[in-house]
């Protein structure tokens, strides 16, 4: 058994990470946040030691360390913006890290991180859980398979429709979250470019408040892609059923069939575990794709563009 801690316990994202820790046979010893709405511990670890004060964390972590019972590996599942830091306190404290993505918003501090880390004993680790998902890795052998001069043809479209406390958020604000394509489509990005191979050429088409799309020429694909939280770009028969996320990848015109997959989080954390976990370097290349569109100027609706890129623009509520 593993002694971990956890910061930021209160997010949307920790419940997967606490019960990776618990399904691993592990313990959470201390977790932090800001935020003290963190009654999810009690189905977990209801003996953690909580903060809500980074000092007396810090203080704390240490302490366990001087005790002779230091913490072996330390969760982030902070906002975006703060996973470097985060990260650079782990090490600091011995610790090796797992990280949620995105691991951080910009390539020059994946190569800052490295040199940190080349210096402890320790490791960062990142989540990059449709890396395990069964129907992905089935679908990296067939291309493998293919003949090598296939170039796919890919659409992806993810939409999942957020209300309007997200724009009091920090997600809304694109120094913190990275904007759009890395807070919600980076995974997906990711898993395009491990199954199809590097980024080759990369268009932007829109960048809004609420959506952004482009092309994406790969190794061995053509990608046009849209990302949305805005529920008016939600198909009409997804809206009938009262859903508010929609997930479409089609490759040829086909459909490719995917669940949300089951406990991929745990799965993560026990290949991590097991000395078989994504490192830090294996999330550059998706940092650097999202890190080019978020600062590349969009060329409008023109060329070879997704179907939803043209789809007319909402009003940003707040403004």
């Amino acid at each position: 058994m593993k002694d971990f801690a956890l910061i930021g316990v209160a997010g949307f994202i920790a419940p997967r990470h606490l019960e990776a820790i618990k399904n691993t046979g592990n313990n959470l010893v201390a977790a932090l946040d800001k935020v003290d709405s963190v009654g999810i511990l009690d189905s977990y670890f209801p003996e953690t030691n909580f903060f809500v004060e980074y000092e007396r964390f810090d203080r704390h972590i240490e302490k366990l360390a001087r005790n002779g019972a230091p913490i072996e590996y330390l969760s982030v599942c902070s906002p975006n913006y703060l996973h470097d830091s985060h990260i650079r306190f782990g090490l600091r404290h011995g610790a090796s890290v797992i990280c949620e993505k995105p691991l951080v918003l910009n390539p020059w501090n994946v190569e800052a991180l490295e040199k940190i880390q080349n210096e402890t004993s320790k490791k960062v680790f990142t989540i990059l859980q449709l890396r395990h998902h069964p129907d992905i890795i089935r679908l990296k052998d067939m291309v493998l398979k293919s003949d090598l001069d296939k170039i796919f043809d890919i659409d992806l479209t993810y939409i999942t429709a957020r209300g309007k406390w997200y724009y009091t958020s920090w997600k809304s604000d694109i120094s913190k979250s990275g904007g759009i394509a890395t807070n919600i489509g980076i995974h997906f990005f990711d898993m395009l470019i491990w199954i199809f191979g590097k980024v080759l050429d990369t268009v932007v088409h829109v960048h809004t408040h609420d959506r952004a799309a482009g092309f994406l020429q790969l190794e061995r694909a053509r990608v046009r892609w849209f990302l949305s939280i805005d529920e008016n770009t939600l198909p009409s028969n997804v809206k009938e059923k009262g859903k508010r996320i929609y997930r479409s990848i089609t490759m040829e015109e086909n459909e490719i069939e995917f669940n949300d997959g089951n406990k991929l989080h745990t799965k993560s954390y026990e290949a991590i575990l097991s000395g078989n976990g994504f490192p830090l370097l294996d999330a550059l290349p998706s940092i650097e794709l999202v890190h080019k569109i978020r600062t590349l100027i969009p060329v409008g609706v023109r060329g070879d563009y997704h179907p939803l890129a043209s789809f007319p623009l909402s009003k940003h509520p707040y403004i």
